[in-house]
């Protein structure tokens, strides 16, 4: 066994664009995007203990009341994987501390069910590949593989086509409002746009790329168009993934700094470096 505990970041994600290309016969919408991940986001804590024992707490609960204990997608994760764990297999105890707020577009739930796939996969040795870990938790959500793969990355599909690439360094001012947005509102709104040509990574380069549901989201929350409407004062800056949350890109640490040290009151953020890839603690996940 790797070790009796793992303690491991979640990462937040940026949707530097997402289009929707087209709307499948079962729902789903087809769409490109490009993740970023950022060294900012929840933090997880796996101990083992009791056999049959899945405990799941939160550090700083009265900072996010309504994160939900009782069905959530951390515990949805670990019970993808108990029928494949031996009948002694030892129980975990699960603490998270919660920075990724619900409703963003941040990707918090979606990272926290992938980075506990890769945790209990390790603790309980169960010998799964990430490839074979992403197609779990894709049935959580379609996010989840990015996490997984834990690499910034073009996708297309439902998100879950993954190429790997490397993004130039920068720094993001992140600004959330006091909302939370509803991904099933946006993607059934009948305004949304739906047929968007598929581009390169080129197209994107050259400033040709957008987020398609910028405009419901902020149609449906005023107070995302107002902080996007803030924030677009000093930078240019655009909504990430359906909302809530909006940002701006820096070339450094410093001129970031700068626009964030001057969010307004009625909103909050936090500062965060894209990073290519996610670092984990324990070299066999």
């Amino acid at each position: 066994m790797t070790s009796a505990s793992l303690s491991l970041l979640a990462p937040a994600k940026l949707n530097l664009f997402l289009h929707i290309t087209g709307r499948r016969d079962d729902g789903y919408h087809n769409l490109q995007t490009l993740f970023q991940l950022l060294n900012y986001g929840d933090l997880l804590e796996f101990t083992l203990t009791d056999p049959g024992v899945i405990a799941l707490h939160t550090a700083e609960a009265s900072r996010y009341p309504n994160v939900p204990m009782d069905n959530n997608l951390i515990l949805q994760a670990v019970h993808k994987l108990q029928h494949l764990a031996p009948a002694d297999a030892p129980g975990i105890d699960i603490t998270l501390t919660k920075q990724i707020p619900m409703g963003a577009g941040l990707g918090g739930g979606s990272a926290d069910a992938a980075i506990t796939l890769l945790a209990v996969n390790a603790l309980w040795e169960l010998g799964l590949s990430r490839a074979e870990l992403a197609s779990i938790g894709l049935s959580l959500g379609a996010d989840v593989p990015v996490f997984i793969h834990g690499h910034s990355a073009w996708a297309e599909g439902i998100g879950e086509q993954l190429q790997p690439v490397t993004i130039a360094p920068a720094w993001y001012v992140v600004v959330m409002p006091d909302c939370e947005v509803s991904t099933a509102s946006i993607f059934s709104h009948e305004n949304l746009t739906r047929n968007t040509s598929a581009i390169k990574m080129a197209d994107f380069l050259a400033g040709r790329a957008r987020n398609d549901c910028e405009s419901v989201t902020c149609e449906l929350y005023p107070e995302v168009e107002n902080a996007l409407s803030w924030l677009s004062q000093t930078v240019p800056a655009q909504m990430t993934g359906t909302g809530a949350a909006v940002y701006a890109r820096f070339d450094s640490e410093a001129e970031a700094q700068k626009v964030f040290a001057k969010i307004p009151a009625n909103l909050q953020g936090f500062l965060a470096q894209g990073i290519n890839s996610l670092e984990m603690d324990i070299s066999d996940i």
